[in-house]
């Protein structure tokens, strides 16, 4: 196969893969703890696979050790309560982006493209529910970012901004 097929191939997996986790104005029926979805300001709906993180151990050990994280994946942070949720990169080896959301599912703020191996606190500021931790980059490219919505059952259904149908 010539350098041109590969190319085209190339770009075609590109495609399929942004798809897959980028699919304007798509509404998926199913409410799943497996999955989380983002709404973005400009209504465009985003997707990904996760691990739940909502007991103290797997919340100390996060993303830790990872070589990779596919790009459709991520880790969402449960909480029990709003706090004043606060990171660090010990032990990440790949750069993500951290979305700080309140008990609602609204994102407040989004820290992107965090250092591996950075010890310096990552705050998302005060009254955090969940974060979900994606590949570094992703949240600017997506368009996710301060009042995006999160849909997961794991937000309380009552009092969530897009709750799940």
């Amino acid at each position: 196969m010539g350098s041109g097929s590969a190319s085209a191939s190339a770009t075609g997996l590109r495609a399929l893969a942004l798809a897959l986790v980028f699919v304007p104005g798509a509404v998926w029926a199913d409410c799943r703890p497996d999955t989380v979805e983002l709404r973005t300001q400009t209504g465009e709906t985003v997707r990904f696979s996760v691990e739940i993180a909502d007991a103290p151990e797997e919340r100390s050990r996060g993303l830790m050790h990872r070589k990779s994280l596919p790009r459709s994946s991520g880790m969402l942070f449960l909480f029990d309560e709003p706090h004043r949720a606060s990171f660090w990169m010990r032990n990440t080896l790949i750069p993500l982006d951290m979305i700080f959301a309140g008990p609602d599912g609204t994102v407040k703020s989004v820290h992107a493209e965090a250092v591996p191996g950075d010890l310096t606190p990552i705050t998302g500021g005060d009254g955090i529910q969940s974060v979900l931790e994606i590949n570094g980059g992703l949240a600017r490219s997506l368009g996710i970012g301060p009042g995006t919505v999160l849909r997961h059952p794991g937000i309380a259904q009552a009092t969530a901004a897009w709750p799940c149908d």
